[in-house]
């Protein structure tokens, strides 16, 4: 069986997105796998008590409870959206969070990640933000990150932004297998501008490679790249856009408040970093 997995900090954001992971995993076919982290206290060696082992089984067990009453709470709201008959597992970690979710990634053989996100704000700041940057880039799985705003709904359409590289080829080869699985359409963007342009021969030989696939190019001439960008989110109907992991500085331009609002977009299309 497949497995998802889903980090949580019992936030309403994260429950949104645990929704969003069921909804996919009744789809996928797919186990999900909860997740939930917890630190420690930090203590400096000038400051540990002669109980420290007491307040670290203290902190653990406290922690324990939580998750504990939790899982129930978490069953209910699956059974709310008719999603009860879904798998689900839970894991109780302490540490980095990159650290753990390496570790469950490779435990598990989990396929792909859901991550919540803080939308509203017009910034994905558990995707994008600093804290959190390298659980994009080091993890061996894609994540999926789900704002609060986003509702699921059939996966019918994954934007994919390239500049025809050959490490966005290995991407979109991985979008294409994300999308297989919902008997999706993948449409490739490349903005045209005076700081990329892109050989008719490269485009013919990507069109070559991926012509057994539901794979669409599109070529767009303009300066403004993230509106562009935007634009293309919206009137292509794009239900997931993707984007190489190593890109995450540019795309996280894509979704400053002013720019989301001068558009009146709301940041509420769920985004897939594929790491290459």
């Amino acid at each position: 069986m497949k497995k998802i997995l889903f980090p949580t900090d019992f936030s309403e954001i994260a429950n949104n997105a645990f929704v969003y992971a069921l909804k996919l995993a009744r789809v996928y076919d797919a186990e999900v796998v909860v997740l939930h982290l917890f630190e420690l206290p930090n203590l400096t060696y000038t400051q540990l008590p002669d109980n420290l082992l007491e307040i670290y089984n203290s902190v653990e067990i406290d922690q324990f409870e939580n998750f504990k009453d939790y899982v129930p709470y978490l069953r209910e709201l699956a059974e709310k959206h008719n999603l009860g008959a879904v798998k689900m597992s839970h894991v109780l970690k302490h540490g980095n969070l990159t650290d753990a979710m390496k570790e469950v990634i490779q435990q598990e053989h989990i396929d792909f990640v859901v991550m919540g996100t803080k939308g509203a704000t017009g910034r994905l700041e558990v995707f994008l933000g600093t804290n959190t940057s390298g659980v994009i880039t080091d993890l061996p799985a894609m994540v999926l990150a789900v704002p609060d705003g986003a509702q699921y709904a059939d996966i019918k359409s994954i934007g994919f932004a390239t500049t025809f590289s050959d490490r966005d080829s290995i991407a979109l080869m991985k979008v294409v297998n994300f999308a297989t699985m919902f008997g999706a359409k993948v449409k490739c963007i490349t903005v045209i501008n005076d700081t990329l342009s892109i050989a008719p021969s490269e485009v013919e030989r990507w069109k070559k490679d991926f012509k057994k696939e539901p794979v669409d190019f599109f070529l767009i001439p303009n300066d403004d790249v993230k509106e562009t960008i935007l634009d293309f989110i919206r009137g292509q109907h794009i239900d997931v856009f993707a984007m190489p992991a190593h890109k995450r500085n540019f795309f996280k331009t894509l979704f400053t408040r002013s720019l989301t609002q001068r558009l009146s977009f709301h940041t509420d299309t769920p985004i897939l970093s594929i790491n290459v």
